[in-house]
């Protein structure tokens, strides 16, 4: 008896036709004082192929590092109004860009403090449970003694922190890469 491997259901490629609604380029964020921060991106499989139509979840702090409230949720339209939320669709080239204030840093534990970062969940076809990467900024002295950061082996943080974009300094470059030498430290939730 020879064994041949079944399909499994898979999510996609449906982001693009069926949730382009709830994707934006923008994380809403109502503190008016805030650094506002652009990050552009690219989401590569382990060849360094592009993966278009998948779709980022971005979840962060404001800029005082709080986390929306249950009350704060209640009074928005849809979830894409949420302060420190949103979904964000790679295109073609497996491209990805948003603008969002910068967060603050968040508590860990009594003793400790988390630098400013976004949790990203990816979704994308062939993935059967999301993956959960952060993404940091850089020339940030908290990251130096970041929690979680600091669990991680020093040649493998720089893959979830960004780089000043060389062409626009004002400007943030983060590529989110799935497999090989390079890949993009992932989290078990």
């Amino acid at each position: 008896m020879k064994l041949e491997p079944s399909g499994s259901q898979t999510v996609g490629p449906y982001f693009t036709i069926g949730l382009e609604y709830l994707c934006t380029h923008a994380v809403p964020e109502p503190a008016a004082n805030a650094e506002t921060v652009s990050v552009r991106g690219r989401l590569l499989d382990a060849d360094g192929v592009p993966v278009p139509d998948a779709m980022l979840e971005l979840w962060q702090a404001d800029p005082r590092g709080r986390y929306t409230s249950e009350e704060r949720a209640a009074v928005v339209d849809k979830p894409t109004d949420l302060p420190g939320f949103a979904r964000v669709a790679t295109d073609s080239q497996g491209a990805f860009w948003f603008t969002t204030a910068k967060p603050g840093m968040v508590p860990f534990d009594n003793d400790r403090m988390q630098a400013p970062h976004i949790v990203v969940l990816i979704f994308m076809r062939g993935l059967l449970r999301h993956l959960i990467t952060r993404m940091y900024f850089p020339d940030e002295a908290a990251n130096e003694v970041d929690p979680v950061l600091e669990l991680l082996p020093p040649d493998r943080r720089g893959t979830i922190i960004a780089r000043r974009d060389p062409e626009n300094p004002a400007a943030l470059q983060w590529n989110i890469i799935l497999q090989g030498e390079e890949e993009t430290v992932f989290f078990a939730w």
